[in-house]
């Protein structure tokens, strides 16, 4: 319903208008009278109209003034003025104010019903567009927010892209300038009651991980709201917990955690376990900095004595080059080799302090968790440190630690022999999965081939063999069924559209989207959905 004011010094008038419209086929409702444009204004403060019916020959202020006036405090109410013929000069100053139209009197019902009718319709129209247009918005921040976060977990998982590549896309999700700034990683899930037995079946904080999830969002988009530079992500690889990168200081961070403790606690019932990792500069850092906090996480739920987790808190007990000499076994399959150098690692921590012992323990497990994801070697329950931390106290002895983690590096490798024995179908898989994952990055074969562990060369030919086409091929695909979706079900615009399915710009998307289906985007949207055709590329 739009709301209509009636502005006329002659009451007979303004009752004779009144019965000569049909407001309910109009889907109008009276929002008042005035008897000049003085009251009009006044009444036009209190109460909301969306169109107004003037006469311009009215005493105290006449049409002309009324119009400027309303012009410049209520630019969005429709105006439809009414003069008489001798009067016209009235009309023409009425079209320079901008009124939508005139009509002259005497006023014949079909005649004012018809201007009405097309103010309501484009007021209609107005409405629809402001509608669009927070629906754009409203959607371009949703998926600029999934796309952001997926930016993010590529950076904390240190997948390998371009620096060009990641320093164009961090500046286009607003983190170009965190790529010089100091960053600090947060790690949070929810902490088991042990105050509640008699709920302990009912209350798991398994049960919780979705609204636990809504307030971590929740909280970042307020923190976020009021200045500070916060961004949440998800690891698939640890379904509990919610991950947090900010570029404020520690101070900060710690009170961020201590405010989301107490926000979980009030809501949901529970603690959180927490853990601050330490301060790292430079994107190519994150994995090391998110890691860390990964590392203070399962140190804060092991169990061990305040006394001996706050000074290790966030810090790594194997160096960056124990680390890499170890990464390369596993790459290469060696498990003795392995072995032997987790166990001289585990040796030398051991030595040292049993805090550090345990801190090895959990770094090397999160070295090898992701590998055994990748590899889709699923690991028990007695195998998911993150899930049973304290079991990294109960290993008393360097022995069974290393046979621990030993036991998850024989999984690992013993996935990658049966995936060489059944031939390449499941590496393929993984390919199109990742290709799947990531089509909106800047993905090219050869990155492809060397994560893995192929010759660029030959893996293009194997690919093509497999799959059926080329790479680019099925990548430009991939995106453009992505860019379809968003056509289909979103008002995003081109640039946005590309942006979000990987294409570098939206005259190229444009062009490729003509090539394949015959037909523009703009003209696909404008035929409907579900009419696209079929591709003609080969």
């Amino acid at each position: 319903m739009y709301r209509l004011l009636i502005v006329d010094d002659e009451p007979e008038i303004r009752l004779g208008l009144k019965l000569k419209i049909d407001a309910a086929g109009l889907g109008l409702e009276l929002a008042g009278e005035a008897s000049n444009g003085l009251e009009a204004l006044e009444l036009l403060e209190r109460t909301p109209v969306d169109i107004v019916l003037t006469d311009m020959n009215m005493p105290l202020m006449d049409g002309v003034s009324f119009l400027e006036a309303c012009r410049e405090r209520h630019p969005d109410v429709r105006l439809v003025v009414i003069t008489g013929y001798e009067d016209f000069r009235y009309a023409r100053a009425a079209l320079r104010h901008h009124a939508f139209d005139y009509l002259l009197k005497p006023v014949a019902r079909d005649e004012l019903a018809a201007v009405l009718a097309n103010v309501t319709a484009e007021l209609d129209g107005a409405r629809e567009e402001l509608e669009r247009e927070a629906r754009a918005r409203w959607e371009l921040s949703r998926y600029f927010k999934e796309m952001r976060e997926h930016f993010v977990v590529r950076l904390v998982k240190g997948e390998p892209d371009r620096e060009s590549a990641v320093l164009d896309r961090a500046a286009r999700f607003g983190l170009e300038p965190w790529a010089r700034r100091e960053a600090r990683f947060l790690s949070v899930g929810l902490r088991q009651r042990a105050d509640a037995p008699w709920a302990a079946a009912e209350r798991t904080p398994e049960r919780f991980r979705l609204p636990f999830e809504l307030l971590c969002r929740e909280k970042e988009e307020t923190s976020g709201a009021a200045g500070a530079a916060v961004v949440a992500f998800k690891d698939a690889n640890y379904p509990g917990l919610i991950h947090f990168a900010t570029t404020e200081d520690e101070a900060w961070l710690r009170g961020f955690a201590a405010e989301l403790d107490e926000l979980a606690r009030g809501i949901l019932g529970f603690g959180l376990a927490a853990g601050v990792g330490r301060p790292v500069t430079g994107f190519g850092q994150w994995k090391e900095g998110y890691l860390s906090a990964l590392l203070a996480w399962n140190w804060s739920e092991s169990g061990a004595a305040e006394d001996e987790r706050r000074p290790a808190d966030g810090q790594a007990a194997l160096s960056a080059d124990e680390i890499h000499v170890i990464e390369r076994f596993l790459a290469r399959g060696d498990l003795a080799s392995f072995e032997r150098a987790a166990r001289q690692s585990l040796q030398a921590a051991f030595a040292a302090s049993h805090s550090r012992f345990v801190r090895a323990i959990f770094q090397l497990y999160l070295l090898l968790e992701p590998l055994a994801h990748d590899a889709r070697a699923p690991l028990g329950s007695a195998e998911q440190l993150w899930l049973r931390p304290e079991m990294a106290l109960s290993f008393d002895t360097v022995d069974r630690a290393a046979g621990f983690l030993a036991g998850i590096a024989g999984k690992i490798a013993a996935a990658r022999r049966r995936e060489a024995e059944d031939g390449d179908a499941p590496l393929m898989d993984a390919v199109l999965r990742h290709i799947g994952e990531n089509y909106m990055s800047d993905l090219n074969l050869t990155q492809i081939a060397e994560k893995f562990n192929y010759n660029p060369s030959y893996f293009s030919e194997l690919f093509k063999s497999k799959v059926g086409k080329t790479f680019i091929q099925y990548l430009t695909e991939a995106r453009m069924a992505q860019a379809v979706r968003l056509l289909e079900g979103t008002q995003l615009g081109l640039w946005d559209i590309a942006e979000l399915t990987g294409f570098t710009s939206a005259s190229y998307f444009s062009a490729k989207f003509k090539r394949m289906f015959g037909l523009s985007p703009s003209d696909y949207r404008q035929r409907g959905a579900g009419q696209p055709g079929q591709p003609v590329e080969g």
